[in-house]
């Protein structure tokens, strides 16, 4: 996973790339992710939605939990080729895409 200083992530942040810092013990209690996931990134989703990512022995697994008010399209997007597929997240709800380890770098999700 990518490791940001915290100076890139207020200017990215600044810069309005939706990146959002989470706390290692939140991560894990929040998400059940491990406690490597550090930073989340959005990509073209509401900021009513979280994502995360978690990266096992043989995969990596994108999250996205809807926590707007409706019902949302969306699809986990990785680096280095396809993405996830789209996928109806209704309010409340946790979509999630998995790929094998390796050079794919989870990248959020969008809508779609």
């Amino acid at each position: 996973m990518r490791k940001l200083g915290t100076y890139t992530l207020a200017v990215l942040a600044a810069a309005g790339f939706g990146l959002s810092a989470v706390p290692a013990a939140q991560a894990s209690t929040t998400h059940q992710a491990s406690a490597e996931t550090v930073v989340s990134l959005r990509g073209k989703v509401p900021s009513c939605v979280n994502v995360w990512s978690r990266t096992g022995r043989v995969t990596k697994t994108g999250y996205a939990q809807n926590n707007c008010g409706r019902t949302l399209h969306m699809k986990i997007v990785w680096a280095h080729g396809a993405d996830g597929d789209c996928q109806t997240a209704y309010p409340g709800k946790t979509i999630s895409y998995w790929v094998p380890r390796g050079i794919r770098t989870f990248d959020g999700a969008k809508t779609c």
